[in-house]
């Protein structure tokens, strides 16, 4: 009897502690916690423990690797200076976190949820992407997956549907970074039967009570993140990095097109990257422009004339630099040149 009573006191004494609200699957911090501090309580002798210890920052990085990514960062996206710049100061904060914990110097863990605000096609989850890489290789998340949603991947079209919808997004999150695009539209107050309210609720209980095992990143348009923010003071308050994506100028519009080209074993030929800056610049005073993504599909139409150009000359023999190569014609061709 006196065993089965303290083992009902332990488990209630966890059940207090416990978070008021948990996902299936997740974890406290206990879970991610640093391996250099997990591995001692293991039998390594102490001395092998001292020497795994990190106490400089070029020991972090080199166990973390973490340079890695920042140069497939500066590799990926063209441009985007104070965005870069932004996340390697996070880095930072993260990697001297990391050798103040193996000096014994108590913290609260950093906050790291994260507001990105741009226009479409500026690499807002190309960054999400290598931030998971940066925060698993540095131990603060347990997977570095990321997994992408917007509203309708959270909000239920009848009551009790939103919070199954939402918990599963969670669990599937849990470890990684959950980015959450145009989190607006999770908030419609004009509409009083909208469950958006309700995963919102449940976002601000697990970003609070598991922030150790998960990260939230918010995107989409500047104005429209500011009202949601406004809208809901909670949601804000756990935001600690506001990071504003700008649109690209017209030069790195190029290099990101010779890029894409480059990637698909295309090029420009003689005069068509010259036609192809003329095209951006009429392109720019077009609406619904989307950055990277236009350049994107406007190098596909380009291809696409290419191609029906080649197939047009059936008994033609077709020759490497035929078949890579895009001409004046090619971009020429868009109705934007006809108007």
């Amino acid at each position: 009897m006196q065993r089965l009573k303290a083992s009902v006191t332990a488990i209630d004494a966890t059940e207090m502690n416990a978070p008021l609200y948990s996902i299936p699957g997740s974890t406290g911090r206990t879970a991610v916690a640093d391996p250099v501090v997990a591995s001692s309580t293991s039998a390594v002798p102490a001395e092998a423990d001292a020497v795994a210890v990190p106490r400089t920052v070029a020991e972090v990085l080199a166990q973390s690797r973490i340079d890695d990514v920042m140069d497939e960062l500066d590799r990926d996206l063209v441009g985007l200076i104070p965005v870069k710049t932004r996340i390697r100061d996070i880095a930072a904060l993260l990697v001297i976190d990391k050798l103040r914990a193996g000096f014994g110097l108590s913290a609260q863990s950093p906050s790291l949820h994260m507001c990105f605000t741009g226009n479409p096609g500026t690499g807002k989850t190309t960054v999400a992407l290598r931030m998971a890489e940066i925060l698993h290789r540095l131990g603060y998340v347990r997977k570095g997956h990321l997994v992408a949603v917007t509203r309708d991947d959270l909000v239920g079209q009848y009551i009790g549907h939103t919070a199954p919808k939402t918990k599963e997004v969670l669990k599937k999150a849990m470890g990684g970074v959950l980015f959450i695009d145009e989190a607006y539209y999770l908030y419609k107050p004009e509409n009083e039967r909208d469950y958006g309210q309700e995963a919102i609720e449940i976002l601000l209980q697990v970003m609070e009570n598991q922030r150790d095992d998960l990260v939230v990143i918010l995107a989409g348009y500047q104005d429209r993140m500011d009202t949601f923010f406004k809208s809901n003071p909670g949601m804000s308050s756990r935001i600690a990095h506001h990071l504003d994506f700008p649109d690209y100028a017209v030069p790195e519009l190029l290099t990101i097109g010779e890029r894409m080209l480059d990637q698909q074993h295309y090029r420009f030929g003689e005069g068509a990257r010259e036609v192809f800056d003329d095209y951006l610049q009429r392109r720019l005073q077009q609406p619904h422009f989307a950055n990277a993504r236009s350049v994107r599909n406007a190098l596909e139409r380009a291809r696409l004339r290419q191609a029906s150009r080649l197939f047009a000359d059936r008994d033609r023999v077709l020759t490497h630099e035929d078949l890579t190569t895009i001409e004046v014609g090619d971009i020429r061709s868009s109705r934007l040149f006809a108007a």
